[in-house]
C-alpha cells in the first residue's frame, strides 16, 4: 500500500508540474516557434543531466545499449508534439484541449492489444465520466459551445497525434527491463532532441533562442528543469510501476490544476459553473486507480527495482 501511495504521489506531482507548464508555455508561445521551444527544452534538460550520468562508470556504459530503445520511446513523444504544432495551424487550443482527454481511453485500448488488459463496462463508463468532466471545465458548462465544436483538418491531425502520446506510454512500459532509470531518462531526452532537430530542419524553422530574455529565461528554466527533466523521470518511474493506463488517467486533472494554479499565481477566480466538472474529473481519476487490470504490477516493479530482474 505504501509503494502504491508513493507512485501515485509521484504522478500527481508530475501532473501539477505539467499543468504549470501550460501556463508558462502560453507566456512563451509568442517568443519563439514551438518546435524550437521543445528542442530547447530537450537540449537544456539532457545537458543538465549529462554530468550526473557521466559521473558513474556503470551509467556511462549503459548509454549505448539504452539509446536504441530510447530513440523509439522518444520518437512517439516527438511525433506527438509535431502533430500538435501542425494541427494548431488550422484548429484552436480549445479544440485540442478537448480532444486531449481521449488519451487515457486510447491508452487503455492499446494496452488491451499489447498487454492483453481487459476494459470492463465499469471502466469504460469511468472514462466517459472523465471526458465529460474535462469537457465541462473546458467549455465552462455551456452546452452551446460544445455543440458548436466541429472537427476540421487540424482536429483530425491532432487525433492521430493522440495515438502517438499513448504509444509513448505503451513503449515505456514495453521496453523497460532492467534499465537504470536515470540512463533511460537521459537517453530519451537525447532522442527527443534529435527528433525535434530533424523536425526543425525539415520545416526550415529558425532557432530564435536569442529571443529568450528577461522573464522568458525564468519561464524557460521552469520548462527545462521542472516540466521536462523532473516530469520525464517521474512519469517514467510511475509508468513502469503502475502501468500506462493508470498514469494516463491523471490527464483528467489538468484543467482543474491549471485553474487552481491560475488562482494561486495570478488571482484568477474559478467560475462556479466549472466546479461540477472539476469534481467529476477528480472522481474519474480516482476511480480509474481501482480494480486495475495491472494486478501485481506494483509488486513486480518493486521487486525489479530491488534485484534488477525483468518486469516480464
Amino acid at each position: 500500500m505504501m509503494i502504491n501511495f508513493k507512485y501515485h504521489t509521484l504522478v500527481l506531482l508530475a501532473t501539477v508540474l505539467v499543468a504549470g507548464s501550460f501556463i508558462v508555455s502560453e507566456k512563451l508561445a509568442t517568443v519563439i516557434n514551438p518546435i524550437s521551444l521543445v528542442l530547447l527544452r530537450f537540449v537544456g534538460a539532457f545537458l543538465m543531466l549529462l554530468p550526473i550520468v557521466f559521473l558513474k562508470s556503470k551509467w556511462r556504459k549503459r548509454i549505448l545499449s539504452t539509446m536504441p530503445k530510447a530513440m523509439v520511446i522518444s520518437f512517439f513523444y516527438a511525433v506527438f508534439f509535431i502533430g500538435l504544432f501542425e494541427s494548431l495551424k488550422t484548429t484552436t487550443a480549445l479544440n485540442t484541449g478537448t480532444l486531449f482527454t481521449l488519451v487515457p481511453f486510447i491508452t487503455a485500448l492499446l494496452a488491451l492489444i499489447v498487454f492483453r488488459q481487459s476494459i470492463s463496462y465499469k471502466q469504460a463508463f469511468v472514462y466517459f465520466l472523465g471526458i465529460t468532466g474535462t469537457i465541462w471545465v473546458i467549455f465552462g458548462g455551456q452546452l452551446d459551445l460544445l455543440i458548436s465544436l466541429s472537427l476540421n483538418s487540424g482536429d483530425l491531425i491532432f487525433m492521430v497525434a493522440l495515438f502517438f502520446m499513448s504509444f509513448y506510454a505503451i513503449a515505456m512500459k514495453w521496453f523497460y527491463r532492467d534499465d537504470e532509470m536515470i540512463v533511460l531518462v537521459f537517453c530519451t531526452l537525447v532522442g527527443g532532441a534529435l527528433w525535434m532537430a530533424i523536425a526543425l530542419l525539415l520545416t526550415d524553422q529558425p532557432l530564435e533562442w536569442h529571443e529568450i530574455q528577461g522573464d522568458s529565461l525564468i519561464y524557460m528554466a521552469y520548462l527545462i528543469m521542472a516540466a521536462t527533466l523532473v516530469t520525464a523521470y517521474l512519469y517514467q518511474v510511475a509508468i513502469v510501476a503502475l502501468g500506462p493506463t493508470q498514469v494516463s488517467a491523471y490527464i483528467y486533472l489538468n484543467p482543474a490544476l491549471i485553474a487552481l494554479l491560475l488562482l494561486i499565481m495570478e488571482g484568477e477566480s474559478i467560475p462556479v459553473i466549472v466546479i461540477p466538472g472539476i469534481v467529476i474529473s477528480i472522481a474519474a481519476t480516482i476511480a480509474l486507480q481501482f480494480r486495475s487490470p495491472l494486478k501485481g504490477a506494483l509488486l513486480r516493479a518493486g521487486q525489479s527495482m530491488k534485484n534488477n530482474d525483468s518486469l516480464y
